[in-house]
């Protein structure tokens, strides 16, 4: 396998895109926080595409359910409570955001030095994170949804499963 295609060498191609890299050093704190807003609308892009999959997938699995096993939905399942969950979860990714820039602000005062590389890294890190967190509801649901029809397709399937998906 080519190194590029594991962790480590994806990790780096991220590092190195023009997204997460700095080619001047940063000399202000308004530059440090001018760079990190001008990646607020990108990194809202990509965790938000998360998002949307994953709503998608516990979307088509909360269906899947429904129609092939005519379980019915629960209260949480309002879509009034679902918008206001998903507002909570996109103001909390900002502030966490912001958190990244008064990070580097401190490192900056700190360890001067070592600003930019920790900005880069942490800007990386931070994105992955929040992509992968956002994909964990996509991850838990479309697995218990594929194991729910297999388990339906053989005759095995649990009552927990039952009560797990509604």
């Amino acid at each position: 396998m080519s190194e590029r295609f594991t962790p480590k060498g994806l990790f780096a191609a991220l590092r190195g895109s023009l997204l997460c890299r700095r080619d001047n050093p940063i000399t202000s704190a308004w530059q440090a926080i001018g760079w990190w807003e001008a990646r607020r609308i990108p990194f809202n892009l990509i965790v938000g595409s998360a998002g949307i999959l994953s709503c998608i997938v516990v979307t088509l699995v909360k269906l899947e359910k429904h129609i092939l096993f005519g379980l019915g939905f629960r209260q949480g399942d309002d879509p009034i409570f679902i918008l206001f969950v998903i507002l909570v979860y996109v103001a909390a990714a900002n502030v966490f955001y912001t958190g990244g820039w008064l990070s580097e602000l401190i490192v900056r005062n700190l360890w001067p030095n070592q600003a930019d590389r920790f900005s880069t890294l942490t800007f990386s890190l931070g994105l992955i994170f929040a992509a992968f967190l956002t994909l964990v509801p996509a991850s838990l649901f479309g697995g218990a949804g594929v194991f729910g029809l297999i388990g339906e397709f053989f005759g095995v399937i649990h009552e927990h499963w039952h009560t797990f998906m509604s």
